[in-house]
């Protein structure tokens, strides 16, 4: 008999626990209806919403917000960040209310501008440089390199590949991305979450910094107000140049879709030009919503490098206000190359 009991109220205890369980929710009576063609809709188009209502409640008002905006059920995406983004509807409705989700990822409306290149110079460069980073601040070229117990930074003179100063880092990071803002060398590491700010002048490490959102680091660039920071996806982090918060981000896209591997990066006449992992190109990026609006193809400056076991892709490109022109190398490349970029 006790033996029964006790099963008894082992049974109440779980009927008690799964009903819990369900608790408070509520099952959708509505869902979001959208124009957007299996969720895409491009950013020249006006996205169109409504509501399905399944069991023909009296609506009394819905209330739109994209991403965090409040738009109508008209909208105009021309000012819009691409990528995809969460779409809520919230329905009032016989004195009670919903929240449905859906998503919209929102697309570019022209093709990417296809340009190639012409070398003007070539220069020597460390061929045992894993290169990560590389920048211009007064017509010197700092780089920050990777790989663990071999990752750097260096000051150098470009012309003639001679090392001004370096700092090894230490043996458990693999140094990435920098940035020069405000007389600070900023230095990105990859998987460990941290940064790191040095003094433009004598490399001497001023601080550190953690990441946010972003789970790696890759690319740095800044446009003077912001800090700009690549993770490897299609995101591209907007960090305070005061406190290195991530405030915001934009995703890289095209007119077909996301564009992921974006490394490093430079900030050139108001554009982030981006390396893209293995890829031996570049991708000219609109800062205000993402969209890839070039591409620059320099996969044959691979063959001009001397070739060795250890030769790796295209990644680093920076640009010189002195030239006001552009440089490239590789991981493992001995020449940095200056370019002027050709429409094709």
């Amino acid at each position: 008999m006790k033996t029964i009991n006790y099963l008894t109220i082992i049974f109440l205890a779980l009927v008690v626990i799964s009903c819990g369980s369900n608790s408070g929710l509520k099952k959708n009576d509505f869902i979001i209806e959208t124009n957007a063609e299996k969720g895409n809709i491009s950013i020249d188009e006006t996205l169109t919403l409504a509501i399905k209502n399944k069991k023909k409640y009296t609506i009394d008002s819905v209330s739109y917000v994209l991403n965090g905006n409040k738009i109508n059920n008209n909208f105009n995406l021309k000012d819009f960040k691409l990528g995809k983004h969460k779409l809520d509807a919230t329905v009032y409705y016989e004195g009670e209310k919903q929240t449905t989700t859906t998503a919209v990822t929102i697309l570019n409306n022209e093709l990417p501008q296809v340009y190639t290149y012409k070398i003007i110079n070539e220069y020597p460069h460390d061929i045992t440089s894993y290169t990560q980073g590389l920048e211009f601040h007064n017509d010197t070229l700092y780089e920050s390199t990777g790989q663990l117990k071999e990752s750097k930074l260096k000051k150098i003179d470009y012309k003639t590949g001679t090392v001004l100063k370096n700092i090894n880092l230490a043996d458990e990071y693999f140094g990435e991305g920098l940035t020069i803002l405000n007389n600070k060398v900023y230095q990105l590491t990859w998987q460990k979450g941290t940064g790191f700010v040095y003094d433009v002048n004598t490399l001497e490490k001023i601080s550190s910094f953690k990441y946010g959102k972003s789970k790696e680091g890759w690319g740095l660039c800044n446009n003077n107000n912001t800090i700009y920071k690549s993770d490897g996806t299609e995101k591209i982090w907007l960090l305070n140049p005061e406190t290195l918060v991530e405030e915001d981000n934009i995703q890289v896209y095209t007119n077909k879709g996301k564009i992921i591997g974006i490394n490093e990066m430079e900030w050139i006449n108001g554009k982030i030009y981006a390396n893209r992992y293995q890829k031996d190109g570049v991708a000219i990026i609109n800062p205000k919503n993402g969209a890839v609006i070039g591409v620059v193809d320099f996969k044959p400056l691979k063959k001009l490098v001397t070739q060795h076991e250890g030769l790796d892709v295209l990644n680093g490109i920076a640009f010189n206000p002195k030239t006001n022109t552009i440089f490239v190398t590789g991981k493992r490349w001995d020449k940095l190359f200056e370019v002027e970029i050709i429409e094709k």
